[in-house]
């Protein structure tokens, strides 16, 4: 039996009807499509909060209201005090959280907090995002026989005002070009054809990335692609066949003397960088359009499983038009 609607949902349909659909409410909408709600659900809730049997205590929030609570904040880069707020002020996040105000109040920030800390404290940000991973194969998108690497930097706050007076001892300070970073680093494989990401690992920001490549390799490459960050990789991880290709240093090229010689050698490493530009969009995504360019919490369990999340999410909205049509 349909729900009746309330005075507040009649208020926002009424309002709806007169004004322009915002971008948030495509994204929300699409990705509310795309995501699958109900094989997610199913990893966590044997960890979830059952009723009790006397009918006693608040009763619990419907698991997927708080998974998608918990989406929106690294979407939106949203606290759990902001996310909270949020809900009593968009009417498109109340929609995509399947909240009516006229019935219910929004989870408190205690509830978020806690929720994340359930998915922290039995380690499932590993186990959905292989769900999602699972969810596209079955809608076209498999491993292909290629592999490429990457990593980038994420900030942290350098600032030592707070309790203990010093940084998080988790992450470290590096360099890359004239400025220096503080913060983590974010590994991720991709797959060569597709462009998604398959695996994806945590590291402070002072770790070489070569040193996570047999992390991130699924093990059925035959060809593994890595910018000059990832020279010696081939000594690092077992060969099985596998072909490297990767980025000479700059200064290399240019110290060639014989100049067709160097042409010749720019050409290959021009080539080599078509292939690696596929591993460009899944960073695109989480910083630019979800806003992602700044860890959260403290510790580098919490940000990496963070980061996984992003990714997984990630992969669904860059494979968005194809998983509509499929579903259409």
């Amino acid at each position: 039996m349909p729900q009746q609607l309330t005075l507040a949902m009649q208020s926002d349909a009424g309002f709806e009807a007169h004004r322009k659909r915002t971008r948030r409410d495509v994204f929300l909408a699409e990705m509310d499509k795309v995501v699958p709600w109900a094989e997610l659900c199913a990893v966590i809730e044997p960890f979830y909060p059952k009723p009790r049997a006397d009918g006693g205590g608040r009763p619990a929030v419907g698991l997927e209201r708080m998974l998608r609570i918990h989406f929106l904040q690294p979407w939106y880069a949203l606290s759990d005090p902001a996310v909270e707020e949020a809900l009593y002020d968009s009417a498109a996040m109340r929609r995509f959280v399947g909240m009516d105000l006229g019935r219910e109040s929004a989870p408190d920030e205690t509830t978020v907090c806690k929720f994340r800390h359930l998915l922290e404290r039995h380690g499932l940000a590993d186990p959905l995002f292989a769900t999602v991973g699972k969810h596209l194969k079955r809608h076209g998108f498999k491993l292909s026989q290629g592999t490429i690497v990457d990593a980038t930097i994420i900030a942290a706050a350098p600032s030592t005002k707070n309790k203990v007076k010093a940084r998080d001892p988790e992450r470290h300070q590096t360099k890359k070009g004239n400025p220096g970073f503080f913060g983590m680093k974010a590994h991720i494989g991709v797959d060569a054809e597709s462009g998604l990401v398959h695996t994806v690992t945590g590291t402070a920001a002072n770790v070489a990335d070569v040193t996570e490549v047999p992390n991130l390799l699924h093990g059925k490459e035959r060809h593994v692609c890595g910018d000059a960050g990832y020279i010696g990789a081939e000594k690092r991880a077992a060969k099985r066949g596998r072909k490297f290709w990767i980025a000479a240093k700059r200064s290399v090229v240019k110290a060639i003397d014989d100049t067709k010689l160097r042409e010749i050698i720019e050409q290959l490493e021009h080539a080599k960088a078509s292939i690696r530009a596929a591993v460009e969009p899944p960073f695109r995504v989480i910083k630019r359009q979800f806003g992602y360019v700044k860890v959260r919490y403290k510790g580098l369990v919490k940000n990496t499983a963070q980061v996984k999340t992003l990714l997984a999410l990630g992969n669904l909205w860059m494979a968005r038009k194809h998983l509509l049509a499929s579903m259409a």
